[in-house]
């Protein structure tokens, strides 16, 4: 029986103790100047967002300091984070998460609600905030129907080329989503853990991670 591909590109997530320091290792990386995004008051963080096209995008995520502790940990495993900006996981967008996450990996988590300003959405999150494998199996994420918020998000030109995710545990990875996801871009493999990202910038081709 040939599966349905309902898993898709959403976006990448780069996680950084502030966001200044995320930026700048951006900003090094690619050449570009991460636009502003917003807080997130469930998690007690804040992000800057940057379109690479209509339904794709990448965000820079940390712990907002201003912001109220959350009665619960941290997403992305921020509250144990402690070191330089790094390229930490990919998500992945779904029209049924529960459905998603009846196959997903058992340390997915539940669908989890969060809010940015005026947008909602469902997103898997563990109880105690970690990144299953490590961050190399996806997030899976549900927005509202409607145009995807990355189309509202300031476009500088940028386009995710290719994401490589490698992990010694990549057959797990396989095995439970390897047939579910639109693999236009997407190359999982077994290694050491590295998520890596080819975007073409109006700087020319770079690597993220």
């Amino acid at each position: 029986m040939i599966m349905k591909l309902d898993l898709k590109l959403d976006h990448i997530t780069v996680v950084a103790r502030t966001l200044d320091e995320g930026a700048d290792h951006i900003r090094q990386m690619l050449g570009i100047d991460m636009p502003q995004g917003g807080a997130h008051p469930a998690m007690g963080t804040h992000n800057r967002l940057l379109s690479l096209g209509e339904s794709t995008f990448l965000e820079l995520i940390a712990v907002d300091q201003q912001a109220a502790a959350p009665d619960r940990p941290r997403w992305f495993d921020l509250d144990r984070f402690d070191g330089p900006p790094v390229l930490a996981t990919w998500v992945l967008g779904t029209d049924d998460i529960p459905a998603a996450l009846s196959t997903a990996h058992p340390d997915s988590g539940e669908a989890t609600p969060i809010t940015r300003g005026d947008l909602s959405w469902l997103i898997s999150v563990p109880k105690d905030g970690s990144m299953p494998v490590d961050g190399a199996f996806p997030a899976l994420i549900e927005w509202p129907s409607g145009p995807h918020p990355a189309s509202r998000m300031p476009d500088l030109g940028c386009r995710i080329q290719s994401l490589s995710i490698s992990h010694p545990d990549a057959e797990t990875i396989e095995v439970l989503i390897g047939n579910r996801i639109d693999r236009t871009c997407i190359t999982i493999s077994k290694g050491p853990k590295s998520i890596l990202a080819q975007i073409e910038t109006p700087n020319g081709m770079k690597v993220l991670s």
